[in-house]
């Protein structure tokens, strides 16, 4: 059994997740809708609805996907040949 969350957490936890998102003016551009707005709903001021916590949650999974990839390709660049000059640590790290 869950305990439903009371309106509060909701504002609470939609201020985390549009800090997740990158901050307000990330989270506008993810979600499609004004600052104002974002910030009215998370001070409580405009009731959260349903539709914007699915748009909210199908952002954060596109966020997932794109830092997933991104580490990917970090990862591949680090494992690629030992020798590559430009991930080498000697010259990478060395003083100019």
């Amino acid at each position: 059994m869950t305990v439903p969350f009371i309106e509060q957490d909701l504002c609470e936890h939609f201020a985390h997740c549009v800090q997740v998102l990158g901050g307000t003016t990330a989270a506008s551009r993810r979600l499609g809708i004004d600052e104002r707005a974002i910030r009215r709903f998370i001070n409580g001021e405009r009731p959260l609805g349903s539709g914007l916590l699915q748009d909210t949650a199908k952002a954060l999974r596109l966020l997932i996907a794109e830092a997933t990839a991104a580490e990917g390709h970090i990862a591949q660049a680090l494992s690629s040949e030992p020798g590559d000059p430009l991930l080498s640590p000697s010259k990478r790290d060395a003083a100019p």
